[in-house]
């Protein structure tokens, strides 16, 4: 695995890792939901509680920063923890559309967004081709999976995968 790819894989988890850091750090500090309350006609939350304007926020910063410490642009985190917030909305919005609870497991569609929208984003500055999308997201879903029990027992995770 060239070391591009596992650079991108621990911005993709800095990216994802960051907003249930700053959950645990924070409490309810700074924990405004981006749907405001905002209920669809179907009679659900447009994301949910856990779905925060800290999150949002934190995780491109820290993936700036991460990028940084990677001795990589700046922006290419902030692009990665930007893109990475956009597919955990979107998987958000699909769960509360199939009547699943505000962070609910749902293995795959928890994972495949918010990995794979980052990498789409970045895929021209990397020279990514869909082989390699693709295995850096395998290989994201199975670190996600493996860490879930440890961050768990740490207390950093509500509940494990």
């Amino acid at each position: 695995m060239p070391i591009e790819w596992l650079l991108l894989l621990l911005l993709i988890l800095i990216a994802n890792g960051a907003p249930i850091i700053a959950k645990r750090l924070c409490g309810e500090r700074w924990a405004w939901p981006v749907d405001g309350g905002l209920i669809l006609a179907d009679g659900r939350r447009l994301l949910g509680d856990s779905k925060t304007w800290r999150g949002i926020v934190i995780a491109p910063l820290a993936t700036g920063l991460g990028a940084l410490a990677l001795d990589l642009p700046i922006l290419i985190g902030v692009v990665i923890g930007s893109a990475a917030m956009l597919g955990d909305l979107s998987s958000s919005f699909v769960k509360r559309r199939l009547g699943m609870a505000s962070s609910s497991m749902a293995p795959g569609l928890d994972q495949i967004p918010e990995s794979l929208l980052p990498l789409l984003a970045v895929a021209g500055e990397f020279d990514l081709d869909a082989l390699h999308i693709v295995l850096i997201v395998i290989g994201f879903i199975a670190l996600e999976l493996a860490l879930s029990r440890p961050l768990y027992r740490l207390g950093i995770r509500n509940r494990p995968y």
